[in-house]
């Protein structure tokens, strides 16, 4: 499959100038072979209904534990809806024909299994993280599941873990501000950092660019460069062509609950095909890895 990582080298270093969003390293993991797991997730002929909408229809797709990932298409194109169903907070509808709807070959999941293998950060999370919690509780918090501690006993294992994981993305001044006086960009980092503190092998991001200004996405994708290089798997959900950082090498397309295109990201992010997407003509631009999108 397209992008599939042999390994997962777990966090290694990326060093430079952390004003500049370039980060310590985390302490290295054992390298584990991926290439004999089953996918993280194998979805077949799956449909979601919300209320009197399809939001979901009939989609199918396979993405392999440690590949790095690009879910693309316009507002409305069920894209979050996809990672609703990956979370098991949709399930599938029965609508003719046998469904598939497997995480690492199981057809039966808990979030003890699920936490462990995919980290999870979205724009819904961070409205529920929008109060009096510092950026440290909130990386604490991950290791519960929770929304704030509620006198959950910490570890030194888990403060060690949360100290590793501030250095790693940079946020050490900022752990003891709370997050409703935080910028979006510093935010969100903490909800990465919440969602690593399981050394997930994939981590999804649901439109995580939204709101951040120019500063603030220049770190950000620093931020998501460095986790993909360390071994994790980058699952980005968006509709900007400009958020797919170099290190995804596959796009899948999406529109109307559909999956309408899905292969190596050179055959994906043409013309044709991203203007039929938007539908609105377009040129794209390859600089150096990024992709741009003109004329529209």
């Amino acid at each position: 499959m397209a992008g599939m990582l042999p390994t997962r080298n777990g966090y290694q270093p990326v060093m430079g100038n952390t004003a500049y969003g370039l980060f310590e390293p985390m302490p290295a993991h054992p390298a584990l072979d991926l290439t004999n797991l089953p996918p993280l997730v194998e979805l077949k002929n799956v449909s979601v209904i919300r209320g009197d909408k399809k939001v979901l229809d009939a989609v199918t797709l396979s993405i392999g534990e440690g590949e790095n990932v690009a879910i693309l298409g316009p507002n409305g194109a069920g894209k979050s809806s996809l990672v609703k169903v990956i979370a098991r907070e949709y399930y599938p509808v029965l609508s003719g024909g046998p469904v598939t709807f497997r995480f690492r070959d199981k057809e039966d999941w808990d979030i003890f299994d699920l936490r462990s293998h995919l980290g999870i950060v979205s724009n819904d999370l961070q409205y529920t993280f929008s109060r009096g919690i510092t950026g440290k509780e909130v990386i604490l918090s991950g290791f519960f599941s929770s929304i704030g501690l509620f006198n959950r006993e910490i570890t030194p294992a888990m403060e060690e873990k949360t100290a590793h994981i501030l250095r790693f993305l940079s946020i050490e001044r900022l752990k003891d501000r709370p997050m409703n006086e935080m910028s979006s960009g510093e935010a969100r980092r903490f909800l990465i950092g919440r969602a690593l503190v399981f050394d997930p092998a994939t981590l999804i991001l649901d439109e995580s660019t939204n709101s951040l200004d120019f500063s603030a996405l220049h770190t950000f994708r620093k931020t998501l460069r460095t986790i993909a290089q360390s071994g994790t798997g980058i699952i980005l959900v968006t509709h900007h062509l400009h958020d797919i950082i170099p290190e995804i090498s596959r796009v899948v397309l999406m529109k109307d609950g559909r999956v309408c295109g899905d292969g190596e990201k050179p055959v994906m992010l043409t013309d044709d095909n991203i203007g039929r997407l938007f539908s609105v003509p377009m040129h794209i631009h390859n600089e150096n890895g990024w992709y741009y999108a003109t004329g529209y």
